[in-house]
């Protein structure tokens, strides 16, 4: 079968050094730019004189457009290459990050950060890609793991970073970060080599390869429901805190336990893998999701929502990752516009999440909030588990 030309296909053990070290950076940033603004929400509506409804859309649009642009994102990875992509998107992030920064009141902010989640929409599924094109299926959940630790250390830093400089620095300086450590990654992927793969064939043939697939449409399903879950109600953590008066900075230190907690159980999850089914990943990742919004609603406390940060961490690497795994197998010959749906799916829920409950969290109904978390996750696990158990 015939191949697109690339310059020096990469191989596993190349992916361990350098390679893989620019691919979870990619993803890090990312995550980081990302999750940046979940602590300064309230600091947000405050300096700038708006409603918290109206500063939570800052966090909504940029879900959304993280989300809506993945197809395409996935589309061009699939045809131009992965590295390409991603050094694109960065450079592309990077200013977004800067109008960020300067953005001088709320519709603009709203803006600038809609195009930012634009940009950075295209490095984690395009490194995922490139993971799933150079190392085998059976060992692949474990880079997979990397990457996903290096993510999660993009949210832990984003929201801790972002407490603390938005209270002594002011909130745009927290943009800025983000920006430059793009524009650097931008210049220092170019020693990346493109990996094999495919034809990408005519233009929207990636995307009838994997609207094809019965089984992407459950997992998209399934994504849906796992980005409310996991990344939507999420957003609320740190504002819980805030409600009950504790300082931004550390209810950023709190919610970045997400990250700490992800990090720490990635190194678990891999090495459960290939000893544990993946339905078995899913369910236990499935039952320290609902523990952990059941602890929130019944307390809003410190550490209460601390508690709830680690489980969701520790959920996010069993569940997801395990979910992550599965795209890049579905449809191997479209790889990365299969990803990015996974990942449209996956954002989509998470905007439609906090989009429906910003006026409850106006009002402060964290309680309320984090129940329907809690009760949402018993059917995301169900049907993860079921259809991960059937597939073959």
């Amino acid at each position: 079968m015939s191949t697109v030309p690339t310059a020096a296909p990469p191989d596993t053990s190349a992916l361990s050094g350098r390679s893989l070290w620019l691919l979870r950076s990619a993803g890090f940033v990312s995550n980081f730019d990302r999750f940046c603004i979940t602590p300064m929400l309230v600091l947000i509506a405050v300096r700038l004189g708006v409603s918290m409804a109206t500063a939570v859309l800052t966090a909504s649009v940029y879900f959304l457009c993280y989300g809506l642009t993945q197809p395409l994102w996935g589309l061009a990875s699939d045809r131009l290459g992965r590295v390409r992509v991603m050094r694109l998107s960065l450079m592309a992030g990077a200013l977004a990050s800067l109008l960020s920064t300067l953005a001088p009141g709320i519709t603009v902010l709203i803006a600038a950060r809609a195009l930012a989640g634009a940009c950075y929409a295209a490095c984690v599924p395009a490194s995922l890609s490139y993971v799933g094109d150079v190392v085998p299926a059976e060992v692949r959940q474990r880079p997979l793991s990397d990457l996903m630790t290096a993510i999660s250390l993009g949210t832990a830093l984003g929201t801790v970073v972002a407490g603390v400089l938005a209270n002594y620095a002011g909130w745009r300086t927290v943009f800025l970060l983000p920006g430059l450590i793009a524009g650097y990654l931008a210049w220092a992927l170019r020693r990346l080599a493109e990996p094999e793969r495919e034809p990408a064939g005519s233009l929207l043939a990636p995307f009838r390869v994997v609207l094809g697939s019965r089984w992407m449409w459950y997992l998209m399903a399934v994504a849906v429901v796992e980005g409310a879950v996991l990344l939507g109600f999420l957003t609320y953590l740190a504002p819980a805190l805030e409600a009950r008066g504790v300082p931004t900075a550390l209810a950023g230190a709190t919610s970045a336990l997400y990250g700490a907690g992800a990090m720490g159980f990635a190194q678990v999850v891999k090495r459960l893998v290939g000893r544990w089914s993946p339905a078995v990943l899913i369910l236990v990742g499935g039952a320290q999701a609902a523990a952990a919004y059941a602890v929130a609603a019944a307390s809003r406390s410190l550490p209460a929502l601390a508690v709830t940060a680690l489980l969701l961490g520790a959920s996010w690497s069993f569940m997801h990752t395990t979910l992550q795994s599965w795209a890049t197998v579905l449809v191997p010959t479209a790889r990365a516009t299969s990803v990015a749906m996974f990942g449209v799916s996956l954002y989509g829920g998470s905007a439609l999440a906090s989009g429906m409950t910003a006026a409850a969290a106006a009002g402060h109904q964290y309680g309320r909030l984090f129940l329907i978390a809690a009760l949402l996750t018993v059917p995301l696990t169900l049907a993860a588990v079921l259809g991960r158990a059937r597939y073959r």
